[in-house]
């Protein structure tokens, strides 16, 4: 990465062309918010790697907690209610969970909800497609609590988070499938976002009643390089229950939730500077937050990540990779990135399904201990 301080301009060169950056005046250091990577995608071939999200580079939650609260800050207070604050699958379902927390204790009228790519069961009331993504599906269920369901068919005004746009055309799929479903009530829409790209495209298409907010935002240009060879995408796309279906009874997102109690592992105990790494499985990653944020308030030196269907390339911002199985019975690979082995003192894999469905082989390479969900 290359930076010029004076025109905040940033480039990197990928195997498949240059992409350069302009990043609006800020008192954020861009290079202190996100990387570079190359998708494995022929679809679209960069990606910006977010530093303090917890996904595709590990963080100490502390951080991540401060970028939940600065961009819940900047959602206005006057928003209509109910307010329903939805988190994308799968990289800012964890984001969304802590904006939301961020945002709804300033007001009791909020819910959360995510969109998935692991249909539980139950009904469906919306799908939409992020187009240029790997797994380009989007399911949003209906809630099955009363009172949730209630809240969000009669919403007025909508939050919706990612952990970046980079032309808006997902969020803007996601606003028409909601309406389109019934959310005819709608009155604002706010997108939240670490870093846009999209030039406002949100506003211009649903019109004034629509804003965005962020951390950092500013423009891209990617100059492709026609004679560059496309990748092989791995089949990463599937939206099938798989082999271990998912329960509702212990929901933190899926079907609509007002908040989600700390409740892994309880007993847990770290010793004071314990280099500890608490890793979340694809979509499932609030609750194992919130016990990296427990266990850092106990002294531990934590950082958070997750595990990802997303194939990204080795290099610029991703310096090391692990691939193994996907511990929904789905047969896809799953990638856990910049985790070598050794590199902590103590990993615990955090999983919605049985600890007999987390891979093997990722266990053995980071000598891992399992923490299940409800156990």
């Amino acid at each position: 990465m290359e930076c010029n301080a004076d025109k905040q301009a940033l480039s990197a060169q990928l195997m498949r062309g240059r992409l350069d950056v302009t990043v609006d005046a800020t008192h954020i250091d861009p290079d202190s918010l996100f990387g570079f990577a190359e998708r494995r995608n022929p679809k679209r071939a960069f990606l910006f790697v977010s530093k303090v999200l917890g996904r595709h580079i590990p963080v100490r939650p502390s951080i991540m907690n401060s970028s939940f609260n600065s961009l819940a800050a900047q959602i206005p207070d006057d928003l209509p209610g109910p307010v329903l604050v939805i988190g994308m699958a799968e990289t800012a379902v964890g984001l969304g969970a802590g904006v939301h927390r961020a945002y709804s204790a300033t007001r009791p009228d909020t819910v959360y909800m995510v969109s998935t790519r692991h249909p539980t069961g139950n009904d469906l009331f919306a799908r939409f497609e992020e187009e240029h993504s790997h797994a380009s599906a989007h399911l949003i269920h209906l809630p099955i609590d009363a009172d949730v369901r209630e809240m969000m068919l009669n919403a007025r005004s909508l939050v919706l988070v990612d952990d970046e746009a980079s032309t808006g055309k997902t969020f803007i799929n996601l606003h028409r499938a909601l309406v389109d479903a019934g959310l005819t009530r709608v009155e604002r829409v706010v997108t939240c976002v670490l870093t846009d790209w999209s030039g406002d495209a949100v506003r211009k298409t649903i019109g004034d009643s629509a804003q965005q907010v962020s951390l950092l935002q500013g423009a891209y240009t990617f100059h492709e390089d026609a004679d560059a060879p496309l990748p092989e995408m791995p089949a990463v796309g599937s939206i099938e229950p798989g082999e271990w279906p998912l329960s509702a009874e212990s929901d933190w997102g899926r079907h609509g939730i007002r908040c989600v109690e700390d409740t892994l592992a309880l007993d847990l105990k770290v010793k004071a500077g314990e280099r500890v790494l608490v890793v979340g499985t694809s979509e499932f990653v609030w609750r194992p937050f919130l016990l990296a944020e427990r266990l850092e308030r106990a002294g531990a030196d934590v950082h958070f990540s997750s595990t990802s269907r997303s194939p990204i390339a080795l290099g610029h911002a991703i310096g090391h990779a692990l691939s193994f199985a996907d511990n929904y019975g789905l047969g896809i690979p799953n990638f856990l990135y910049n985790v070598s082995p050794g590199q902590f003192d103590r990993v615990l894999i955090c999983s919605e399904t049985p600890e007999q469905a987390v891979s093997a082989a990722l266990i053995e390479s980071l000598s891992a201990e399992v923490i299940v969900d409800g156990q």
